[in-house]
């Protein structure tokens, strides 16, 4: 008998037994029988099932399977031969889907590692955590399972209770967290069934498929504005108040800037000055001046809120900005890193006051050259707080309140533009989604916001003080060791990204030249130019961003590639981001000629200010999402003309145009055909007679089903 085995694992049979193992090492907390090794295996006739259970019979023998039950095996994760096989760890962030299934987007960059359902051992979405690989078989992605947690990414889950007599359950709003946590009854602590909670996970046994938790916070009635907003906060870890204590001293702060203080700035007062900011926006943190000087050259100056001044280094304010990181600016209100004692009077750059500030001043001669530049503290007095439509409307008919000065100013923006365009920046513009609410938070309207020339004046002046701040700290000096900074960087896109994108972009009809920087660069502008207006624009524009790099904070300077910039930073608007007033504190200590800061401290500040930036941008798009989706609710059964802006193995996305409320059209609600995806040419095919959707057609489309709590349109295809 054991020669017919061994005769049966010769020649295909070593690739046999390597199946068999395979089957067992990519389940290692699974057991099985022969039978359904051979079904996973595809093997149904009796002579392969008994190969199969030959070879399971040897590795048991080998010890390379160890007996869980009678008649059922699983891999002996303590056998050598299983810890030399497995011992390449990788550590890297989970990607949940809604599956339970995972995506592992390893630290050092390389390809994703596939995780099956039953292998993410209690991981979540978010995690970091650690990955033993499996064997790489040919043709396949790279597969692995996690065998530790290194860090949760969340604290807190918001959901809906259900509740039964003795226990309830938590269903997490978020649909990347696919288990329900159980809430036993004396941690409801007094929620009820239906209500909206915050809760945290208190424990997950081994062996257990739930984790246990216990109710925090009860948000209220599921749909109500006040309490959706408050729970999307609470989902991505944002405190929903500032504590008494960084209250009560933003309150002690005095509004009188003593004379003194005066005396040791460089005072601007007396010269033309104003904002420019959104219509609604309360806090205002930069400003520009102009002056025309005495050789006929103009003085433009970039004026920043003196945070610095009011918020002292380890106060209990700015312990708390530090671990907000940023303001968030969701749909109804804006959520302030800062007291609003500070970030909407103190800081703020009112007109007709006298404001502290930190200000990078220059000197342009008539062709928009730079001839000076100059850095340091200021006092200012706005003399007008314009909105950007008030100041596009005096670009575009060069009338009405100061049009000579902001005319001189677009001047010298639109040469900083050029400028920048010509070295190979990328002209990402993105459309921004604004609502009309009522006093109660409730959307009537949905209307898109566009750059125009007065939002990039603004822009361009700020993009000159954030390179020019991180160049003079920067730049190589001779023999003089470059001093620890918090720059704004930004790499270079992924090659396979690239391709990819690049294969995209062929298939719409469009090309790309990525033989240089600078034609790359004029090839994406124009790509950007070209797509305006088109089923193919949100795809393409959110496909090309993660083609790029994210940009992230860190001390260590590799330029910023988008904006095609060798040294930047974020200087200009410290009452929002916590990395700004870090820049503010390090530039004056550096203008003092200060020795240079411990680049580890601040370097795990930046990873802290890069992560709470990214959860911040989720939460604001979040907010958007549920007020495009409450927007829709009476609409449902009503018809509009949309665009397909996306393609999936499930359905069509489609997008309605004016609004941007994307929806979702099932495939299995097109019932005139059985139709597949054919995701190379982004597009969905009809089996029996051909009919095509694919991305960018124009559509009609009836909305069928809101979810308000997933956030989620179903549309029909008319």
């Amino acid at each position: 008998m054991k020669k017919k085995a061994n005769k049966g694992i010769t020649g295909d049979g070593i690739n046999l037994v390597r199946s068999v193992k395979e089957v067992f090492q990519q389940n290692p907390f699974s057991s099985f029988n022969y039978k359904q090794v051979s079904a996973r295996l595809g093997i149904d006739e009796r002579a392969g099932r008994d190969k199969v259970r030959l070879i399971v019979e040897r590795l048991l023998m080998g010890k390379e399977l160890v007996e869980s039950k009678r008649g059922k095996y699983q891999i002996n994760t303590q056998s050598e031969r299983f810890k030399k096989e497995m011992s390449r760890e990788v550590t890297g962030r989970v990607d949940m889907k809604q599956t339970g299934k995972a995506y592992i987007i390893p630290e050092d960059g390389s390809e994703d590692i596939f995780i099956a359902a039953e292998n993410t051992h209690h991981a979540l979405h978010g995690d970091t955590v650690r990955v033993s690989l499996f064997p790489i078989r040919k043709g396949h992605k790279r597969e692995g399972q996690v065998t530790e947690v290194v860090k949760r990414h969340k604290r807190q889950f918001v959901g809906i209770i259900e509740a039964s007599k003795n226990f309830a359950f938590l269903i997490p709003d978020n649909p990347s967290v696919p288990v329900e946590i159980l809430i036993q009854k004396p941690d409801l602590n007094g929620a009820r069934n239906g209500e909206k909670v915050v809760a945290v996970i208190t424990e997950w046994p081994e062996h257990a498929q739930n984790p246990f938790g216990k109710v925090i916070q009860i948000l209220g009635k599921p749909g109500d504005n006040q309490v959706e907003m408050q729970a999307i906060l609470a989902e991505y870890d944002f405190p929903l108040s500032f504590s008494a204590k960084t209250e009560a001293e933003a309150e002690r702060i005095s509004e009188i800037i003593p004379e003194a203080e005066i005396s040791i700035r460089r005072d601007f007062r007396k010269v033309f000055t104003i904002t420019i900011d959104p219509e609604d926006a309360k806090d205002f943190d930069d400003a520009v001046s102009l002056k025309k000087l005495p050789n006929g050259n103009w003085e433009a100056g970039v004026h920043i809120a003196d945070v610095s001044y009011y918020v002292q280094k380890g106060s209990e304010i700015d312990k708390e900005a530090f671990e907000r990181g940023t303001s968030i600016y969701m749909v109804h209100k804006t959520i302030p890193m800062l007291p609003e004692r500070l970030s909407n009077q103190l800081c703020s750059l009112q007109p007709d006051k006298d404001r502290l500030c930190f200000s990078a001043v220059f000197e342009f001669d008539e062709h928009g050259k730079i001839c000076s530049e100059w850095f340091g503290k200021t006092v200012i007095h706005s003399c007008r707080r314009f909105a950007y439509e008030e100041v596009q409307a005096i670009i575009e008919s060069g009338k009405g309140e100061y049009a000579e000065e902001i005319t001189v100013l677009n001047g010298i923006a639109l040469k900083l533009r050029e400028e920048r365009f010509k070295k190979g920046s990328f002209n990402f513009e993105t459309q921004e989604v604004r609502f009309r609410l009522d006093e109660k938070g409730r959307p009537l309207s949905i209307y898109i916001r566009e750059m125009k020339d007065s939002n990039k004046l603004i822009e361009d002046f700020m993009l000159l003080a954030n390179r020019k701040v991180a160049e003079w700290v920067g730049k190589q000096k001779p023999n003089v060791q470059p001093k620890t900074f918090v720059y704004r960087v930004h790499d270079k896109p992924n090659p396979e990204k690239l391709e990819i994108f690049t294969q995209l972009v062929e298939r719409l009809g469009f090309s790309l030249k990525l033989s240089t920087k600078k034609s790359m660069a004029h090839s994406f502008n124009q790509l950007f130019h070209d797509i305006k207006g088109t089923g193919a624009e949100n795809m393409v524009e959110s496909v090309a961003i993660r083609t790029m790099a994210k940009a992230f904070y860190t001390t260590k300077n590799i330029g910023h590639y988008g904006l095609a910039f060798p040294y930047y930073t974020h200087f200009t608007s410290p009452i929002r981001r916590y990395p700004d007033l870090i820049v503010h504190r390090l530039l004056q200590e550096y203008l003092g000629n200060k020795p240079s800061v411990p680049a580890a401290e601040y370097e795990q500040q930046c990873e802290h200010a890069s992560d709470m930036e990214k959860r911040a941008a989720d939460a604001e798009r979040a907010s958007v999402k549920y007020k495009q989706a409450e927007y829709m609710l009476d609409k449902i059964g009503q018809e509009f003309d949309a665009l397909i802006s996306g393609v999936s193995k499930w359905g069509i996305y489609a997008e309605i145009i004016g609004t941007k409320c994307e929806g979702m059209i099932k495939l299995r609600d097109l019932d005139d055909d059985y139709y597949y995806l054919d995701e190379e040419n982004f597009r969905v095919t009809g089996q029996r007679y051909g009919n095509v959707y694919k991305l960018g057609d124009k559509v009609r489309i009836r909305v069928k089903k809101i979810d308000l709590s997933r956030k989620q349109m179903d549309y029909i295809i008319l």
